[in-house]
């Protein structure tokens, strides 16, 4: 696994990957060193997240390879259709997935998704539009959605 450290806008962001795909974004609540030499695996996804925070990325286009159970990595593929500047509740998630009880069960794979921005978790809100646990800090999750919405009403001209 090959791994490096950048600077965000929200803070210190690590990257964990190989050749097999990105394993792991995560936001750190600790100043870390900025690594100086980026490994050739994680390139595109230091520059796909730096073109997302310059507004300039709705989308990644990354070999992703996420570690979870099989009911986390289809929770993570639906989260990934939801359209960059949208949400969507916890109960929709779940009614999307096929099973309206399974909500907890929803938001708690939502809340283990090891790929911070990439698989876009920050998109899922409460029912009553609140913004409802982010293992990120829920700062960053309102920095999240109003970053998508100002970027996406830039686009329009």
């Amino acid at each position: 696994m090959k791994i490096c450290i950048i600077n965000s806008p929200l803070g210190f962001t690590k990257i964990v990957g190989d050749n097999d795909g990105i394993t792991q974004v995560t936001v750190l609540n600790s100043q870390e060193k900025v690594t100086d030499i980026i490994p050739s695996e994680l390139e595109d996804c230091v520059i796909q997240l730096q073109e997302y925070f310059e507004g300039l990325r709705k989308d990644f286009d990354l070999k992703l390879n996420p570690q979870g159970t099989d009911f986390q990595k289809k929770v993570w593929k639906q989260l990934e259709t939801i359209p960059f500047g949208k949400t969507i509740s916890y109960l929709d998630l779940s009614k999307q997935l096929g099973d309206v009880k399974a909500i907890r069960a929803a938001a708690s794979a939502n809340g283990k998704n090891p790929l911070w921005i990439v698989i876009p978790c920050h998109r899922v809100i409460g029912s009553d539009g609140s913004l409802t646990g982010y293992a990120g800090g829920l700062y960053r999750k309102q920095w999240l959605i109003n970053h998508e919405s100002e970027s996406k009403q830039q686009s329009l001209f």
